[in-house]
């Protein structure tokens, strides 16, 4: 700062220039050891991790590590390119050393070439967590030095307030003559975990550049680690890969069903990229491994290192299929050179306000909302297969059902041979009141809404306690109403009323277009503009503002239902139609987004007298114009949601004469 400045400033707290400016340092205590080290981490493994990176930063091809049958001590020695005394000093031992910027020659890769995968320069201190006494020894250009570190003189120092100085290794006492060799002695027993087999389990989920081709070997007694002793991959029943990715062959030969997602979204810088895999296992408790840990979760690397521990902690929405996880995913661009270190002190997790991990969040939802669809359609197919197998009877049932009804009644019997139960003879149980329950339900039309509450046997016995109690005579009557209603719906439309007439008699009665919206959660908001709700969104657009939003809405188990109606005789273009619902579409994301509500499941349904051109002439164009909409949006003509409804609970006037065989095949189970 100049002195007119200073001047300026004199009322501000600041120095007169006739005085003399006093000398300012900035130190750092030993304290830090105590938060950055002995404190930070938990586990072995998380320190193991530290030195083992060090070794690939070192251009190590080999890194030993060996673990003292009495857990007196563990050594980590390498045969990268060593340390001399000024980098045993000027590296090693001080504290915050950034090897990025600081080493000019080889900073951010090193000499073969090799991403850099240390940053910070704490994580040698690390090592502090689980040993009292540290010895260091290391050769380069043919000169061996070393050092002891002991966390007691530390602490004495620090009360003494003076600075600490290793003990140097006598001559006698260095054995390395390339490389690296740590050795931590008095070992925090209570830090050790579960032992050797755990500790290679959980040294392999941190790492993906391990193994020959990466020319990277680590050994823990003598046996190399693999990328089978992950265990991860292992329990995949169905997998998705990232376009480029491709695991061994010989770890997938046991997967049932495998796809490709996209690596990228298409707007992102072309050297963002995501690769790796994600899988979900036969039953969740596949994924719990008693060495390895909870395998339900989704590893994060970058730069072939662990760099979220799990971020499918960030992305658990409570879901059912999320319970069946696991995965390990690479995404370099977390830990670019050329942007700011966003990895916590202890590399276990990052700061989840920057960009980078929003984008990564953002990225990984919308492919879990694909890989969702896939495996419900997968594991009702493959369940089901092996239910009818056990159960004859079942496929006898599943053929007395309409199409409609038969994909439900898949997933229920896919749920129900997934459920944890004591004796295969309980299953079959399961099997007889479950059916017997989806029969009930499809007099009320609601067998979707059944099945979807079925997500463990406790659950399956209270909904079956509730539908016990309901009197037969109440299906009798809801099945009149329906068909009552039914006979008027179809007078609307034959006699061409108008939209708004025909909209409230649908909404009034929804389930006429899918039985499973019978009970919608919440209420009506909206009756022919989106923001009649009484939420205020000031950034929408003009033409958001003006535009026509002729609909109807609903929230219904979580899914938002927007319904446009036209009237029977009116003629309809399929650019019109798209046009509309994506307005629709992003008209109702921006004010949920109001509500905190960032990803909501939209469908939109045109309900349509006579078709349009392209349902005959171009199917596929159709199918892709109402997927851009939004995933489950389509078309819907009156005449074919009428012969539906009618086909649906016009049927149940003969039901009762079906009771006794339906009883028959139950009793086959």
């Amino acid at each position: 700062m100049t002195n007119s400045n200073l001047e300026t400033h004199q009322g501000e707290g600041l120095i007169p220039p006739n005085q003399a400016m006093p000398t300012f340092e900035m130190t750092v205590d030993l304290n830090v050891l105590e938060h950055l080290g002995i404190n930070l981490y938990s586990n072995i493994a998380a320190v193991l991790t530290e030195a083992v990176a060090n070794a690939w930063d070192a251009d190590a091809s080999n890194v030993q590590i060996r673990v003292d049958p009495n857990n007196e001590w563990i050594e980590i020695e390498d045969d990268g390119i060593g340390m001399s005394v000024d980098d045993l000093n000027g590296k090693y031992l001080r504290v915050g050393y950034r090897r990025r910027d600081e080493d000019a020659e080889y900073g951010c890769r090193t000499a073969k070439g090799r991403p850099a995968m240390g940053r910070k320069g704490l994580g040698k201190l690390s090592l502090f967590s689980i040993a009292n006494v540290i010895e260091v020894q290391s050769a380069k250009d043919g000169d061996t030095r070393g050092f002891r570190m002991s966390v007691p003189e530390i602490h004495e120092a620090v009360l003494e307030k003076r600075p600490y100085h290793p003990e140097p290794l006598t001559s006698d006492a260095l054995a390395v003559t390339q490389g690296t060799k740590i050795v931590l002695r008095e070992i925090k027993r209570q830090r050790l975990g579960k032992g050797v087999s755990a500790l290679r389990k959980r040294l392999a989920r941190r790492f993906s550049i391990i193994g020959q081709a990466n020319g990277f070997e680590i050994k823990i007694d003598g046996q190399p680690i693999t990328a089978a002793d992950r265990g991860d991959l292992l329990k995949a029943q169905f997998l998705w890969t990232f376009e480029g990715y491709e695991p061994e062959a010989s770890t997938i030969a046991h997967v049932m069903e495998r796809e490709s997602l996209s690596a990228r979204f298409d707007a992102w810088d072309s050297a963002w990229l995501v690769s790796g895999w994600l899988g979900t296992a036969h039953k969740p408790k596949d994924l719990d491994d008693d060495e390895a840990g909870n395998l339900n979760g989704i590893v994060v690397f970058a730069r072939g290192r662990l760099f979220h521990e799990n971020v499918l902690d960030r992305l658990n929405d409570g879901r059912l299929y999320t319970k069946y996880l696991t995965g390990q995913i690479e995404a370099d661009f977390l830990d670019a050179d050329d942007q700011p270190d966003i990895a916590t002190s202890d590399r276990q997790r990052v700061q989840e306000d920057d960009e980078r991990y929003i984008q990564l969040i953002a990225f990984l939802k919308s492919r879990l909302g694909q890989i969702e669809k896939q495996w419900s359609e997968w594991r009702r197919k493959h369940e089901v297969k092996e239910a009818e197998k056990a159960s004859p009877a079942l496929t006898e049932w599943l053929s007395t059902l309409r199409e409609g009804h038969r994909k439900s009644a898949e997933t229920l019997i896919a749920k129900l041979s997934a459920l944890p139960v004591d004796d295969e003879d309980d299953r079959k149980t399961l099997y007889k009141h479950g059916i017997l329950a989806f029969e009930r339900m499809k007099l009320r039309g609601s067998t979707d809404e059944f099945v979807m509450g079925v997500e463990s046997s406790d659950k399956l016995l209270a909904v079956l306690a509730d539908r016990d109690a309901l009197e037969d005579s109440l299906y009798r009557d809801i099945v009149r109403s329906r068909l009552e209603a039914i006979r008027a719906f179809q007078k609307l439309v034959d006699d061409d009323e108008k939209e708004k007439v025909l909209q409230k008699y649908l909404f009034d009665h929804l389930w006429l277009l899918d039985p499973s919206w019978e009970r919608a959660t919440g209420t009506e908001v909206m009756e022919t503009r989106l923001l009649d709700s009484g939420i205020v969104v000031e950034d929408l657009t003009k033409k958001e503002e003006l535009g026509r939003v002729d609909i109807k809405y609903r929230l219904m188990a979580g899914k938002h239902i927007v319904v446009e109606l036209k009237k029977a005789g009116r003629s309809m273009k399929l650019l019109e139609l798209q046009e509309q619902g994506q307005t629709y579409v992003d008209k109702l994301k921006k004010i949920l987004l109001a509500q905190n509500e960032p990803t909501p499941n939209i469908e939109v349904v045109f309900v349509i007298g006579k078709p349009i051109e392209e349902e005959a002439s171009n199917p596929d164009r159709l199918k892709s114009s109402m997927a851009a909409i939004s995933p489950g949006s389509r078309i819907v003509h009156y005449d074919t949601l009428i012969r539906g409804a009618q086909e649906a609970y016009s049927a149940y006037i003969d039901k009762s004469k079906e009771l006794d065989k339906l009883e028959n095949i139950v009793n086959k189970i």
